[in-house]
């Protein structure tokens, strides 16, 4: 594996312009004041903070994530190269979800294989033809990305069914505000708080055409044992609009009303926090309990707006992310800005063969995978476990993809013996309204806790840090 840049000091070991400040900084505070900030920090975080339960695991105790009060910071230029790939990225995912569900141009000129779209669980064949307002169907986008030395970000996984952390986004910032003011007046960090304001200009934008100048928005959210619903609930009061589940809603006459102690209203945009299997009993899956029956028809009718888009988690698939490069070519025309990692997709031949000869190099991913499970990681693994993979790729190889460890790049961190580098990750968020769309500055920076660690899932004992994008 490749040696991890280190992004406070190189790979030579020369401290980085961007953290220069962060540098005298760290030099004139002692020690124990970091760990003085890092218990207020955790109290903080128990009193106000956005707690999560583990994957598939919703009945277990909610906690904190745990959070690193070292900042990671992005200089403006960085920035700007950044963002301007992550909007290429979604405006070729927004392409290509309509042209699957339409004309289905990129099928006809043989870019993917047909069943790669039709035998896809994420495909939603009630879709075909359906028209969404304004041709947005990913209005809120994560797009995971790693950095890999200094001039290089690649990204990693693509996050357009129902994104998460944001929450974690714009609390970092509150308790890095409240505890380390000093460290802030020395740096022109970009703001994060406009994200709220963004999204709810994204999202009045995409309201059906007859919704008026002052359309009615609702967060629909699964309910309380979400393990998520923290975060659902702490979005809706920033946004200043209505939480509601399944059970609030009612369709009449193809349209979405809420139930409120003044009546029902009608919806015009439903920021939903629920997957495409639970939206409508009706139409979906006949044992729902979470959706609203007939919901889907009066989507079909044009009377409400999803955000995200229904169908939109076939881009969430891993095998189509290794398309992403002939994706963004097909329909701009354009090289990716934002380079994938390099991808064999063992439902092909010639690469599952290939990967089958290199199990113990390389790292293996489900493509419905999420959350860090579900993949091999062969450079770790014992003999047993590669000899029992080898036999689940021989099986099913279509479920899989294979790429080479990442030596993700490493930020400092504040451990219990002071600072050390840990590797970090990064999932910036994308919002497309009607005409417009928006990177709001930084993004969830997860850290890897463990010593030499590269697993940087929340629910597998990550944490995360503040991202500070630097002014000009």
């Amino acid at each position: 594996m490749a040696v991890a840049f280190d992004e406070m000091n190189g790979l030579g070991g020369d401290l980085r312009p961007a953290y220069r400040e962060l540098s005298r900084w760290l030099k004139a505070t002692p020690p124990d004041t970091l760990k003085s900030r890092r218990r207020e920090a955790e109290l903080l975080f128990r009193q106000i903070g956005i707690n999560f339960a583990g994957h598939g695991d919703a009945e277990s105790e909610a906690r904190s994530i745990p959070f690193d009060v070292i900042p990671r910071i992005i200089s403006a230029r960085e920035w700007r190269g950044l963002e301007k790939g992550l909007k290429q990225r979604v405006h070729a995912l927004n392409m290509f979800l309509r042209d699957i569900y339409h004309g289905r141009e990129i099928l006809r000129a043989n870019i993917m294989p047909e069943d790669l779209i039709f035998q896809n669980p994420a495909f939603r064949p009630e879709m075909n033809g359906q028209a969404v307002p304004h041709d947005v169907y990913v209005h809120v986008a994560g797009i995971d990305i790693v950095r890999v030395d200094a001039d290089h970000f690649i990204a990693l996984e693509d996050h357009v069914r129902t994104p998460s952390g944001v929450s974690a986004v714009l609390e970092n910032r509150e308790i890095m505000m409240r505890l380390f003011p000093d460290l802030f007046a020395r740096h022109r960090v970009a703001p994060v708080e406009r994200y709220p304001d963004e999204l709810w200009s994204a999202l009045r934008s995409v309201a059906p055409l007859d919704a008026g100048n002052e359309p009615m928005v609702a967060l629909m959210t699964p309910g309380i044992d979400d393990p998520a619903y923290d975060e659902h609930a702490f979005l809706a009061h920033k946004l200043g609009i209505e939480l509601v589940e399944g059970r609030d809603l009612i369709v009449k006459d193809a349209a979405v009303f809420m139930r409120t102690t003044e009546g029902l209203k009608r919806l015009d945009v439903i920021y939903r926090r629920l997957d495409d299997d639970f939206l409508d009993p009706l139409t979906l899956r006949s044992d729902s309990a979470l959706g609203v029956p007939g919901l889907m028809s009066a989507y079909a009718a044009g009377n409400i707006t999803l955000a995200n888009a229904v169908g939109t988690g076939i881009a969430d698939d891993k095998a189509i992310y290794s398309y992403m490069p002939e994706i963004v070519k097909f329909y701009l025309g354009e090289e990716t800005i934002l380079k994938n990692v390099p991808t064999w997709r063992c439902r092909e031949p010639k690469d599952l063969a290939y990967v089958l000869d290199h199990l113990d190099q390389l790292v293996v991913k489900d493509v419905h995978g999420s959350g860090g499970y579900g993949l091999l990681i062969g450079p770790a693994a014992t003999k047993d476990a590669i000899e029992a993979f080898r036999d689940r790729l021989k099986r099913e190889p279509e479920r899989f993809i294979a790429q080479p460890p990442l030596a993700l790049s490493t930020c400092p961190t504040c451990t219990e013996a002071g600072l050390a580098p840990r590797h970090v990750d990064l999932r910036p968020f994308v919002l497309t309204g009607r005409d417009h769309v928006a990177v709001v500055p930084g993004g969830l920076t997860r850290v890897a806790l463990k010593e030499g660690s590269l697993v940087v899932n929340s629910s597998q004992g990550g944490g995360t840090k503040d991202t500070w994008v630097l002014d000009e």
